[in-house]
């Protein structure tokens, strides 16, 4: 731990908010592990001294990074997932880890649901077929109503159900599948996914990451989804199959999908980009002004709870 009159060392694995980097730099010493023209030679020098990190969903923390920092007492993550953090390395070491949960579920859910109905109407194809001039010789083709349909959801927790109540609205159906029914939701729950996919016209996924649902979305499933179903994926590309998803798509073995994750962001699966039932955006679940900022100060929350009485306002 740094001395009494200096100010404690953090390491900032990427960039994060410059409203946050500046509140953070004003009251820490701060360390850009990103900007560093070699981080094995910063680690090296100033590792010993740093006694915590912040971080991100995207940037995360590794057992290696943990590793090279002996007096590291906390992470704190900018984001709700937190499968990016080693966290059986950081409990190994004792070192407490914070994310910022429910200030982004509205717009994650929000994201979710613009998914589901631009794929389900094709807006964004009709958006590019009216820009290319298509509408002169000829009408879109029909797409699909949401009203009367299931919306199986995976993973039913607060974003998850911020989903039902939006589709709800449209006068769809909810089923859900998790590792446990839940009392007091009225949903019908499905124990089996594959059950659950059958029984979905659109099947939207809102489950954590990590070594425990990598890949749960396999050809089974998509089979299981069928030519009229539609995935949506607003959870982690890592959930997903993404080979299997781009084949059932190209054969037409799933109607459609809207993703806004993938399994090696930003990379993109080529095929995807040029199918008209596929809507694509690049993470931005969270990405508004207003979600931003609150994940922020929720982050710095954190920081200052941490460095005045040793506990964190949203442990993980």
């Amino acid at each position: 731990m740094a001395e009494q009159n200096q100010r404690p060392l953090l390491l900032q694995v990427g960039p994060l908010l410059p409203a946050l980097q500046d509140a953070l730099e004003t009251r820490y010493e701060v360390l850009r592990l990103w900007e560093a023209p070699d981080q094995s030679e910063l680690l090296a020098a100033r590792g010993q001294d740093v006694v915590a990190v912040v971080t991100s969903g995207v940037h995360g923390a590794t057992r290696e990074l943990m590793s090279a920092l002996p007096a590291l007492a906390a992470v704190f993550s900018f984001g709700v997932g937190y499968d990016s953090i080693d966290i059986a390395a950081a409990r190994d070491r004792g070192v407490l880890v914070s994310n910022t949960p429910g200030v982004l579920d509205d717009c994650v859910a929000d994201t979710a649901f613009a998914l589901l109905i631009d794929v389900a109407r094709g807006i964004s194809a009709a958006d590019r077929f009216v820009r290319r001039g298509d509408w002169r010789q000829g009408k879109f083709p029909l797409t699909s109503r949401l009203a009367g349909k299931t919306c199986g959801i995976v993973g039913l927790g607060n974003i998850g159900k911020g989903i039902a109540r939006r589709v709800e609205a449209f006068g769809m159906e909810v089923a859900y599948h998790g590792r446990h029914r839940q009392p007091d939701v009225p949903y019908r729950y499905h124990a089996d996914l594959e059950a659950l996919a059958e029984a979905a016209d659109f099947l939207v996924l809102s489950l954590p990451g990590g070594p425990a649902t990598d890949g749960l979305i396999d050809a089974r499933i998509l089979a299981a989804l069928g030519p009229r179903g539609y995935l949506i994926n607003i959870a982690r590309g890592s959930v997903v199959d993404e080979p299997a998803l781009v084949a059932a798509l190209r054969s037409g073995a799933l109607g459609g999908a809207g993703l806004d994750v993938f399994a090696e962001e930003p990379e993109v699966p080529t095929a995807l980009l040029t199918l008209d039932n596929v809507v694509l955006t690049p993470h931005l679940g969270s990405g508004t002004h207003e979600t931003r900022q609150a994940m922020a100060d929720l982050v710095l929350a954190n920081v200052e709870r941490y460095f005045t009485n040793g506990t964190l306002v949203t442990p993980v």
